[in-house]
């Protein structure tokens, strides 16, 4: 059985004093929502997944390019949970505040409006799913069904009626700190903030190798591999063996976006953070393991994108995992 961490104690035991007061209050908030979720009547998550995949089954046909929603579906469940802070257990996929504001202004999250928007659907067959179950859980799905690892996923997150416990800052991480040295620490700060290691860092980096960035979003342009709706290595293994160099122009024209590097093809894409998995030695190690071994970097994602999943829910709201609770 897997052990079931509690996540808003442990943090109250690693809190200065100056944080204790707004971790009681929260932690006061996120048991007061786990009795809530207790009560509500399960739902056959294998149903779900099957509503999921017509979703993105039905978009793939429509887009008729070879690309899907699975990487943004993935995308969005790392972004419900990249908010969590260890230090006062605030922040994580329970609420599925990214449907408020701050939260939905992030520049991060920037078009995944789109995302939420197609699961509407699925949230209106099964109305007694959360909204923060059905994100995070989209994200599983994805990973799953691209050929990636089965993850641990528990559901029992409910929704909150605003944003009002988000910071109001955007605490998910960026695609570039400004230079190699400022990407490590940015990289490790936001990461050690929801305490995964280095090991980790690189692991859950390791998602990359499935959809692309687009301009009206984010501002970069393209995928990371060949095989955007393929979960695989394949990531690890471009980023040692391609050569990486600043993308100048596009379909012919000056690049006039942010930072980031292009294969010899101008096809691939990578962001300065990317970069920076290879240029740092205490990262780099990490890819070079993940590039040689796929099922090394399987066992290593699916366990870190599991602890992803569970930041900032309540324990008492994920005591068994779905497939247990009928």
């Amino acid at each position: 059985r897997m052990l079931v961490v509690n996540y808003a104690r442990l943090a109250n035991r690693m809190a200065p004093p100056a944080a204790m007061a707004t971790l009681v209050l929260y932690a006061s908030i996120q048991d007061s929502y786990a009795k809530e979720a207790t009560s509500s009547p399960p739902v056959d998550m294998g149903k779900v997944r099957q509503a999921i995949l017509q979703v993105v089954e039905e978009d793939a046909e429509k887009r008729g390019d070879g690309t899907s929603l699975a990487g943004t579906f993935l995308r969005l469940a790392w972004h419900c949970c990249g908010t969590y802070k260890a230090a006062d257990g605030s922040g994580g996929s329970n609420g599925a505040r990214m449907r408020f504001h701050p939260e939905s202004d992030y520049g991060n999250n920037a078009g995944l409006d789109s995302a939420r928007a197609a699961l509407e659907p699925v949230k209106q067959k099964f109305p007694a799913l959360s909204y923060a179950d059905l994100y995070t859980y989209a994200g599983v799905v994805a990973v799953e069904e691209s050929g990636g690892p089965k993850i641990e996923f528990r559901t029992g997150r409910v929704d909150m009626e605003d944003g009002s416990t988000s910071d109001p800052k955007d605490r998910l991480p960026n695609a570039d700190y400004g230079g190699r040295t400022k990407n490590v620490a940015g990289m490790r700060a936001v990461f050690n903030r929801m305490g995964f290691d280095d090991q980790e860092i690189v692991a859950l980096l390791g998602a990359h190798a499935m959809g692309r960035c687009h301009t009206d979003a984010s501002g970069y342009w393209g995928p990371w591999t060949n095989a955007e709706t393929t979960f695989s290595n394949e990531y690890f293994r471009l980023l040692l063996e391609e050569r990486w160099s600043p993308k100048l122009t596009h379909n012919g024209k000056p690049w006039t976006g942010p930072d980031q590097f292009e294969d010899s093809t101008g096809q691939l894409m990578m962001l300065p953070v990317d970069i920076t998995l290879v240029a740092e030695p205490a990262f780099r190690k990490w890819v070079e393991i993940y590039a040689k071994d796929e099922d090394k970097f399987f066992k290593d994602f699916a366990a870190a994108f599991a602890k992803l999943l569970s930041l900032g829910v309540p324990s008492a709201a994920v005591a068994k995992p779905w497939y247990q609770i009928w």
